[in-house]
C-alpha cells in the first residue's frame, strides 16, 4: 500500500510528466522517460507543498524512485535515532546587510555614475598627455637607434608609472582594507571601484604572471604573503590588506580569493587566510571570512564558502568543501632558491622593457613606413580627410592588421611552440622560474589564442587547429561542433581526445602540475564517446574511461576506478545516467544516410560565418584605424587633446557598432526557447549569434552595466550592481529592481549535450544576489531576494523561493543563521548543516539501476 508520500510524490511528478499516473517503482530515467530539467520542475513542486519533505536533485538521482525517494526521505523513527554527530566546520550563509539601509536612490545612482566617468575621463587624459609626450620626445630622435633607446626608456618609465599607479591610489584613497560594508552607489564606493579597477586592469598580471613579480606587486598593495609562494591565478586580489598567505604556498591557475563580494546591495569585505605549505587547487573559489590552516590542501573545483575554515594539514574539496582522502599534490619538490627567482624575475623585466614595449610603441612609425601614402596625406592637415584614396589606404591598412594578426597568430601559435617544446620532457619535473619554466610559459601563451578558437570554434575546422597546434585527437568523428569556441590547456602537445568526443565550451586541460619549487606537464586523456559540459577542469590524473557525460562545472575524480557508460554530476562528483530517452530525439540525424548531407550544409554555413566574422573585425579594425589616422594628423594643432579625443571616440565607437552588430544578428528580435538538433539551421545560426556577442565588461561596477544590457536585449530592472556577469543568451533573460551579479557569473540559458541543443528563459527577481563565478542554467527562477552563493551551480530548471539562500555544486537550499552574526569570525556549524555522507548511486549498463558503492572517499 503506497504511503501517503508516495502518493503526493506520484501525483506531482505526473502533472509534471503530463500523464495520468506514474508506478511508485517506475525508474525516473530509464522507465518513465524523464530528463533533469522534468525533475528539476518536481523537485521545485514538491518544495511548494509544506506538507513534504523537500527534495534536492541529488536526492533525485541517487533515490530514482518514487518508492525510494519516500522511504530515503522519511523521519527516522525517534528509537532509531543516532547521537549527534561532532560538529563540521561548513559554510555560513550570508547574514543581511547589518546597517539594513533601503536601495540607492534614483540620484544616488546618477551621482555615482557621474563620479565614476569622471574619475574615467581623468584617467584617460592623463594617459593622452602621457602618450602624446612621449610620441614627440621618441619622434625627436635622429637616427634609428636613438629612437629605439627613447622608446625603451619611455616603455620602461611607462610601465613603472601603470605599476606604481594602482599602489598609490590603493594607499592614498583606501589606506588599508579592514572587514566592513560599504553601500554600492555611494562615495565610499566610488573610492573602493577605483582602486579595484586599477588594481585589475594592471598589465603586469598579462607580463609577469606566474612569476614572484606578480607577488611583489600583491605585497606592495598590503597582502602578507610569505616567502617561495607560487601564485598562478590570474585575478588579482582587491583587499590585499585582508590576504595573508604563508610561505611556500601554491594558488593554482583560475583560482579567486578576491577578499570582497557583493551582496544586496553591499560591497562585504573579509579576509582570506593559507597557511604555510598549502596546495590551492585549480579552479577554486575562495569567499571572505575563510581560512586554510599549515600543510592543507584544498582539491581542484572546490569552494571555501564564508565562515568555511580547512584545519591544518587536512584534505578538503567539493562545494561547499568537506574532508576528503584525496591527494591533489602529486610533483616532488627540486630546487628552486632565491636567486633563481631573482634572475627570472630581471630577465622578465629585461624582455619586456628592450623587446615588448619598445616594438609596440615603434608600430605608428613601422605603419606610415609601410604606407608613405598616408603620412603624406597626414601631412596635408585636414584636407586629407576629404581626400577618398586616404579612406582607401586606411582600408587598406586595417584589412593587413585584421587579417595579419589572424594569420600571424596561426603562424605563431603551429611552429614556434612546437620547437619551443623539443626541450620539455614529459612527467619530467624541472624547477620552477629557470628555462624550462620559460619555456613552457612561452607555449602556453602562443598556443592559447582566444581569437583562434573563437574563429574556428563551434565548426569542423576547430578540430583540424587543434590538431594543428598540437592536440593528440585519435581518428576524428566529425559532427561539425566537436569543440567549442573556448578551449585551453598548459600544453598542447599532451593531450589527447578520444574518437567521438564533443565538448561543449569552456574547458581547461590542466596538464601540468605545480608544487611551490617545480612543475611537471603530464598527457591528460579524454576517452572517446564522451560528451563534456561548460566550465570543465580536466587534470592527466582524471579516472574517467569511454562514453562518460561530464556535467557543467563537474569535478573530476583524481583516484579510485575508472569510470564508463556514466555520467558525472557535481562537486563532488556523483555519478547520473549517461543518458536519457529525450536525449536520443534526434539520433537519426546521426545515420549514414542523414549525417553526411547535413554535415555539409552545416560546414558550409560555418564558413559563411567565418567569413562574416573576419568582416565585421575589419570594420573593426578600420574603425579605430580611422580614430587613430585622425588623432596623427590633429596632433600638430591639438596635441594631447587629439589623444585624449581619440580615447573617447573609440569608446563611443566600440558600444555603438558592437550593439550594432549584435542586434543586426538578431534582425532586431528577440531569441525564442528552443529544442533541436546541431544539425538543424536553427542551430548553426545560433552558434553565430555567440561569435558575434558583445563584451561589455569595460562597464563593470557602474550603473552603465544595466544600461548596456539593455542594449543588448537585456530586460533589466532599476539600480543592478553587475561586477563582470556574463550572459550569452541575452533576450531570454529578465533581471529585477535592485540585483546583485557579481564577478565572472554566468547567467546561460542555454545547452549541448550529445547533438541535441536546449534553450529557455533565466528570470530573477527583486534583490536577487548571484555571487561570485557562480552559473545558472536555462529555465531557472529566482524568486525575490534569493541568493546563490559562490562558485554554485543551479540545475536547469530549478526555482529558487523567495527569500531564501541557496549554494553548492548542485544548488540547493544552505541553512540559515541569525542576522547578527560577526562577518569577520569562522564559526563552525553542526554536520547537518551540509549533505550527509553517503555512498553515490552508480547506474550499472546491464540494469541501469542504482547501487551503492563510494564513489569519492567518505569524509572523516
Amino acid at each position: 500500500m503506497p504511503t501517503p508520500t508516495e502518493q503526493e510524490f506520484a501525483r506531482v511528478l505526473a502533472q509534471v510528466l503530463q500523464v495520468d499516473s506514474v508506478p511508485a517503482d517506475g525508474h525516473f530515467f530509464e522507465d518513465l522517460g524523464a530528463d533533469s530539467m522534468l525533475m528539476a520542475r518536481f523537485c521545485a513542486r514538491v518544495r511548494k507543498h509544506p506538507d513534504l519533505p523537500s527534495v534536492s536533485m541529488k536526492e533525485v538521482y541517487e533515490h530514482p524512485t518514487i518508492r525510494g525517494l519516500a522511504t530515503a526521505l522519511a523521519p527516522a523513527p525517534a528509537a532509531a535515532v543516532a547521537p549527534a554527530p561532532a560538529p563540521v566546520p561548513a559554510p555560513i550563509p550570508i547574514p543581511e546587510p547589518a546597517n539594513g539601509a533601503p536601495p540607492a536612490g534614483a540620484l544616488r545612482y546618477a551621482l555615482v555614475g557621474l563620479l565614476q566617468l569622471l574619475a574615467f575621463l581623468a584617467y584617460s587624459g592623463v594617459v593622452a598627455v602621457v602618450a602624446s609626450t612621449g610620441f614627440d620626445w621618441i619622434s625627436d630622435g635622429h637616427d634609428l637607434v636613438s629612437e629605439y633607446l627613447r622608446a625603451v626608456v619611455f616603455g620602461g618609465l611607462t610601465l613603472l608609472g601603470i605599476i606604481v599607479t594602482p599602489i598609490v591610489a590603493k594607499w592614498v584613497l583606501i589606506g588599508r582594507w579592514t572587514p566592513r560594508e560599504i553601500p554600492v552607489w555611494s562615495l565610499a564606493y566610488v573610492r573602493f571601484w577605483v582602486v579595484k579597477t586599477l588594481v585589475r586592469v594592471n598589465p603586469l598580471v598579462l607580463l609577469f604572471g606566474g612569476s614572484p613579480i606578480h607577488v611583489l606587486y600583491l605585497r606592495a598593495l598590503g597582502a602578507r604573503i610569505g616567502r617561495g609562494v607560487t601564485i598562478l591565478a590570474k585575478q588579482v586580489p582587491v583587499a590585499t590588506d585582508l590576504l595573508t598567505i604563508g610561505d611556500h604556498t601554491v594558488v593554482r591557475r583560475e583560482s579567486a580569493l578576491p577578499g570582497y563580494r557583493a551582496h544586496a546591495g553591499h560591497i562585504q569585505i573579509g579576509p582570506v587566510t593559507i597557511g604555510r605549505d598549502v596546495l590551492v587547487g585549480e579552479a577554486t573559489v575562495l569567499d571572505i571570512d575563510t581560512s586554510i590552516g599549515d600543510g592543507a590542501q584544498l582539491g581542484l573545483r572546490s569552494t571555501l564558502q564564508r565562515g568555511q575554515a580547512v584545519p591544518a594539514g587536512e584534505h578538503w574539496h567539493g562545494n561547499p568543501a568537506r574532508r576528503t582522502d584525496v591527494d591533489y599534490r602529486v610533483v616532488p619538490p627540486a630546487t628552486c632558491g632565491t636567486r633563481r627567482r631573482v634572475v627570472y624575475s630581471l630577465w622578465q623585466v629585461l624582455t619586456v622593457c628592450l623587446v615588448t614595449l619598445p616594438l609596440g610603441i615603434g608600430g605608428i612609425a613601422m605603419l606610415l613606413l609601410a604606407w608613405p601614402e598616408i603620412g603624406a596625406l597626414l601631412d596635408a592637415g585636414p584636407l586629407a580627410f576629404t581626400d577618398p584614396s586616404f579612406y582607401l589606404h586606411a582600408a587598406e591598412v586595417s584589412a593587413v592588421l585584421s587579417l595579419g594578426s589572424v594569420l600571424v597568430g596561426l603562424l605563431l601559435a603551429t611552429t614556434l611552440p612546437r620547437v619551443l617544446n623539443l626541450a620539455i620532457d614529459p612527467d619530467r619535473v624541472y624547477p620552477l622560474y629557470g628555462f624550462h619554466y620559460a619555456l613552457h610559459r612561452g607555449i602556453t601563451r602562443l598556443t592559447n589564442r582566444k581569437a583562434l578558437t573563437g574563429l574556428f570554434g563551434d565548426s569542423s575546422y576547430i578540430v583540424h587547429y587543434l590538431q594543428w597546434i598540437g592536440y593528440d585527437l585519435s581518428e576524428v568523428e566529425q559532427t561539425g561542433s566537436n569543440f567549442g569556441t573556448n578551449v585551453t590547456h598548459e600544453s598542447p602537445y599532451h593531450v589527447t581526445v578520444g574518437t567521438g568526443t564533443m565538448v561543449a565550451d569552456g574547458l581547461t586541460v590542466a596538464n601540468a602540475d605545480y608544487s611551490a619549487t617545480s612543475f611537471r606537464v603530464s598527457r591528460a586523456t579524454i576517452g572517446p564517446r564522451s560528451f563534456l559540459g561548460n566550465g570543465i577542469i580536466y587534470p592527466p590524473q582524471s579516472r574517467m574511461g569511454e562514453n562518460c557525460l561530464l556535467a557543467t562545472k563537474v569535478q573530476l575524480p583524481v583516484e579510485g576506478p575508472v569510470r564508463n557508460d556514466v555520467g558525472l554530476l557535481g562537486s563532488p562528483a556523483f555519478e547520473i545516467p549517461r543518458s536519457v530517452e529525450r536525449d536520443g530525439t534526434f539520433d537519426h540525424y546521426k545515420g549514414e544516410q542523414e549525417l553526411p548531407g547535413r554535415l555539409a550544409a552545416k560546414n558550409g554555413y560555418n564558413l559563411r560565418t567565418i567569413a562574416l566574422v573576419l568582416l565585421v573585425r575589419w570594420a573593426s579594425y578600420l574603425g579605430f584605424t580611422l580614430l587613430g589616422l585622425a588623432a596623427a594628423d590633429l596632433h600638430h594643432s591639438l596635441g594631447a587633446g587629439s589623444v585624449f579625443a581619440a580615447e573617447l571616440g573609440a569608446v563611443l565607437f566600440t558600444i555603438g557598432f558592437g550593439v550594432f552588430v549584435e542586434r543586426a544578428n538578431l534582425r532586431f528580435g528577440r531569441l525564442r526557447p528552443q529544442f533541436c538538433s546541431i544539425y538543424e539551421p536553427y542551430f548553426w545560426w545560433h552558434e553565430r549569434y555567440w561569435k558575434l556577442l558583445w563584451n561589455p565588461a569595460l562597464f563593470n561596477g557602474t550603473p552603465m552595466k544595466g544600461l548596456m544590457w539593455r542594449l543588448v536585449g537585456v530586460r533589466v530592472g532599476r539600480r543592478l550592481f553587475d561586477d563582470g556577469a556574463d550572459i550569452p543568451e541575452r533576450t531570454l533573460v529578465t533581471i529585477g529592481d535592485d540585483c546583485t551579479l557579481n564577478a565572472a557569473t554566468w547567467l546561460q540559458a542555454h545547452s549541448q549535450e550529445d547533438g541535441a541543443f536546449k534553450s529557455d528563459t533565466i528570470t530573477l527577481g527583486n534583490g536577487v544576489t548571484v555571487g561570485l563565478a557562480a552559473w545558472t542554467h536555462y529555465g531557472v527562477v529566482l524568486g525575490d531576494g534569493a541568493v546563490l552563493a559562490a562558485d554554485s551551480f543551479l540545475m536547469k530548471g530549478e526555482e529558487i523561493p523567495a527569500g531564501e539562500h541557496w549554494g553548492g555544486n548542485p544548488a540547493q537550499e544552505l541553512p540559515e543563521v541569525p542576522a547578527a552574526l560577526p562577518a569577520a569570525t569562522p564559526r563552525p556549524l553542526p554536520a547537518a548543516a551540509l549533505p550527509p555522507p553517503r555512498t553515490e548511486p552508480i547506474l550499472q549498463a546491464s540494469s541501469g539501476r542504482a547501487s551503492a558503492r563510494p564513489l569519492t572517499p567518505t569524509p572523516r
